[in-house]
């Protein structure tokens, strides 16, 4: 498996990493159950995955123990990134909280949960304005000095943010949403973004030598080439709240991706493949968070590392992006 060091620790990551959103279980994603789920996991490891990313918002609190328990007695080989920010009352409503007293109260119960004593990456889910930056990171700092966690990383941070964030500590890694069809989305499902990832978030990685780590590859499915116009999973789905999966837009995504097919076709290889090494051949990709529960599924995106997408190939799909106008 191809590694990548990340950002300036030492830290190598395999360019395909496990996204565990899916272990939340089957009421948010179509077809998944806990044994299935921690099957996955482990297959990603025997297929030479070492970086698996999740969050204690993934089914409250759900995935973190379903990855705590698939990875027992594998620890010293991977690398986990879990996050904190993101907090939920009785009822299940969600807000943004990265104040002191919620993330200490947060690592602890995540490292439970996990069955963990420290985190490699502990990332800033989502940006929280009513909290001070300096607050926040003066916790992250004190829970890395105490070796709670080993770096901090922000999600979805505006470049604004992260410069602030960064008078006050190391920050290692940055993840953003970032597929074929969503370069500079202006948001993800129904949650706006502050920030263009390929116009402004891509090159201040490369500048900052900061880890940049895309998540949503394939655009929750739609690059798998699978998808027909129309409903493609269960009314409990959390990918009915992704406008980029319904109505016009969907039609209009499908028809970049049978352009996409084309191309694909006449290489011989997965669109999905297609997908993951477009993002591949930019070498400011540290590690990809490709989420699935199907081992067929993850087989599939760690053969993508046994071959290279060509200079000639890799221009011909940006023109056929272009065209679309989804730069």
């Amino acid at each position: 498996m191809l590694k990548r060091r990340v950002g300036t620790t030492d830290l190598e990551a395999s360019v395909i990493g496990l996204g565990c959103w899916e272990l939340s279980g089957r009421d948010l994603w179509t077809g998944t159950d806990d044994e299935t789920s921690i099957k996955a996991v482990q297959a990603a490891f025997e297929l030479g995955i070492n970086f698996f990313d999740v969050a204690p918002v993934y089914g409250f609190g759900h995935a973190e123990e379903l990855l705590g328990k698939a990875l027992k007695g594998k620890r010293d080989k991977v690398i986990i990134e879990t996050k904190c920010g993101l907090v939920w009352d009785d009822k299940g409503r969600v807000s943004n909280l990265l104040s002191k007293q919620s993330i200490f109260k947060e690592i602890d119960v995540s490292l439970k949960r996990l069955g963990t004593d420290y985190i490699d990456i502990y990332m800033m889910h989502r940006p929280d304005y009513g909290t001070p930056i300096e607050e926040t990171m003066d916790a992250l700092n004190q829970i890395k000095k105490v070796g709670k966690i080993r770096y901090i990383g922000a999600s979805n941070f505006p470049v604004k943010l992260l410069n602030e964030a960064r008078k006050y500590g190391d920050i290692v890694a940055a993840q953003y949403l970032y597929n074929m069809i969503q370069r500079n989305a202006a948001s993800f499902l129904d949650i706006p973004h502050d920030y263009k990832t390929e116009e402004e978030i891509i090159p201040y990685c490369k500048e900052n030598k900061i880890a940049f780590i895309p998540y949503s590859p394939l655009c929750q499915g739609l690059l798998t080439g699978t998808f027909k116009p129309g409903k493609n999973f269960s009314d409990t789905d959390v990918r009915n709240a992704n406008p980029e999966l319904q109505g016009e837009k969907l039609l209009r995504s499908l028809q970049i991706v049978e352009e996409l097919k084309r191309v694909s076709n006449r290489i011989g290889r997965p669109l999905s493949q297609l997908a993951l090494n477009w993002l591949i051949k930019n070498e400011t990709v540290t590690t990809i968070i490709a989420g699935t529960t199907k081992i067929s599924h993850i087989k599939t995106n760690v053969e993508a590392t046994t071959w290279d997408l060509d200079d000639e190939t890799y221009q011909e799909i940006n023109s056929i992006l272009d065209k679309y106008q989804t730069k």
